[in-house]
């Protein structure tokens, strides 16, 4: 090797060993510290974690494969967690890892017309909906000062609601009734009825039986109502757990568009349910039981979740959240534990009675015990007009139809005053999935304030109404467009509703027998109320 060979390869190692010294020197060791527990116990639904001195309440643990649960107990030597996936492919001795952030979900438009789990993972068979933002499921309701009143009605298309119970958009309005009286058609029928009125709906089953789930989504399909609606669902079979979540979930995916200035309807179905697995967990954690085995926060688990329901006012977005919580009577008592709660968080409630529904008066609304509390002041003038006098009069025929079964004899007045409210009994009943516009709805609570149904037999009362809601379609379109934005109809836009409801009415009128002065005997004839001069719209107003 000659000189000049050697004092290059000194260089070149000189060079090298500096870069390696360097490239040292740079190098900083970061220690990456992670807590692990270990299971010590595993129940339906439940575990108990040791090894996590520093994680905090409500905050979302792993356990692997896919499977995640809730910090819920923290006790001095051990965490109860409730799982949110089968207790089955857990063992004792298990690692547990903190992952330092509280549960969320992802939200967006993209859930809009999806089938999800609390989770926000894909039921229909469709790929994860692709959203990029979350939200936690936990969110404090807006402040005070964030709200504005309710002043805007949501229809219902449900014709005893709207004239009689209106709700308005915030609002928050209990469905209460035993089991099959129809609570959930209601909700869908009001969720079918959102279409083109820019609402967005958020359906949430908790604990449902998965036919009955089946069923509410083939409705939803076939009317398009998917369209703009979010389902959320847990199944009998899901962990107690899924229930839990299930609600808070979904209220922060409807929070989204609400916070986006949307108008949105929440309907919870049903909160009985989800009472009943929280009060699983409680006693499965040990936590002191109180009335009816539930917990001591119970009222709090709804209260928080309702209140965060509300109207926006113009700064905060000028959003809306409806809430339509589902619960479930037993032998109608109403002053149960959690029918109570819910009553008093609530802005309303709507009874559905199993003896109306036996009667085949669908829906089945006890307007006595009914009661909306807000949404009145959110009706259209429109609708208050022809409807003022309309709870009275059916309270009234109540009162005297209960009296009348003693057999005792009645006055022309009062005999005149139970059938009128028959007719308004048969007004109310309506076919599941067969919303009414609010045009239709006008027209027909005009007709019946002025007792022109009186003359139609009980049992053409549904053909009547199906002929005059199809008359309705062919009125004038300024006087559609009136009635649609109900606003106040003048006597003349009552006389035509008059005119065209006697025409669309005339092949039902009952035949009224008049006497024939030649023989003395009565005959049948073709004259009926309509025959005669008609009365001033004002006298009825």
């Amino acid at each position: 090797m000659t000189v000049t060979q050697s004092s290059t390869l000194q260089s070149t190692l000189n060079s090298l060993f500096s870069s390696l010294k360097q490239g040292r020197l740079n190098v900083k060791a970061d220690v990456n510290s992670q807590e692990i527990g270990t299971i010590t116990s595993v129940s339906t639904g439940i575990a108990l974690v040791s090894g996590l001195p520093n994680v905090g309440f409500d905050e979302l643990l792993s356990f692997g494969n896919d499977l995640y649960g809730i910090a819920f107990n923290l006790d001095e030597d051990e965490i109860g967690v409730v799982l949110l996936g089968d207790a089955w492919r857990l063992n004792v001795g298990d690692d547990v890892k903190r992952t330092g952030r509280v549960m969320d979900i992802a939200v967006g438009s993209e859930l809009l017309g999806r089938v999800i789990d609390p989770l926000g993972r894909p039921l229909d068979g469709n790929p994860s909906p692709a959203s990029t933002q979350r939200l936690p499921i936990e969110r404090p309701a807006p402040a005070i000062i964030k709200r504005s009143p309710v002043t805007e009605p949501l229809q219902t298309g449900i014709k005893v609601i709207d004239a009689l119970l209106p709700i308005g958009r915030g609002q928050r309005e209990l469905i209460l009734g035993d089991r099959q009286t129809g609570k959930t058609a209601i909700a869908i029928d009001t969720i079918l009825n959102q279409k083109g009125k820019n609402v967005i709906c958020v359906y949430c089953a908790i604990g449902q039986k998965a036919s009955s789930v089946a069923k509410t989504l083939a409705v939803l399909n076939n009317n398009h109502g998917m369209d703009y609606t979010v389902v959320m669902v847990t199944e009998g079979n899901d962990p107690p757990g899924l229930d839990y979540i299930a609600p808070y979930a979904a209220t922060s995916v409807a929070e989204y568009f609400m916070e986006a200035g949307e108008d949105v309807l929440i309907v919870y179905d049903d909160l009985t349910q989800h009472a009943r697995s929280y009060r699983e967990l409680s006693l499965l954690l040990r936590r002191p039981p109180g009335r009816e085995a539930f917990p001591g926060d119970i009222f709090y688990l709804h209260s928080r979740l309702l209140e965060r329901s509300t109207h926006l006012n113009s700064k905060s977005g000028g959003g809306t959240l409806t809430a339509l919580p589902i619960i479930e009577t037993e032998g109608q008592n109403m002053s149960a534990y959690i029918p109570t709660n819910l009553i008093s968080i609530t802005d309303g409630q709507i009874y559905l009675s199993p003896t109306l529904y036996d009667l085949g008066v669908l829906p089945a609304v006890d307007v006595g015990k009914s009661v909306s509390r807000v949404g009145g002041k959110a009706q259209r003038d429109a609708y208050r007009k022809v409807a003022s006098d309309l709870k009275l009069a059916y309270a009234q025929f109540e009162e005297l139809e209960n009296f009348a079964r003693f057999g005792a004899r009645l006055d022309e007045d009062t005999l005149s005053t139970i059938d009128h409210g028959r007719h308004i009994r048969a007004y109310f009943s309506q076919s599941e999935s067969d919303p009414l516009t609010v045009a239709e709805q006008i027209t027909l609570l005009l007709v019946l304030g002025l007792r022109l149904f009186d003359a139609v037999p009980l049992s053409d009362m549904p053909k009547a109404q199906a002929n005059l809601r199809a008359a309705t379609k062919s009125m004038p379109e300024t006087l559609i467009t009136c009635l649609e934005n109900a606003q106040n109809i003048t006597d003349e836009d009552k006389l035509l509703v008059i005119n065209i409801a006697k025409k669309a009415l005339a092949p039902f009128i009952k035949k009224v027998p008049v006497e024939d002065k030649d023989s003395g005997l009565e005959k049948n004839s073709t004259q009926s109320i309509f025959n005669k001069p008609s009365e001033t719209p004002d006298k009825h107003e």
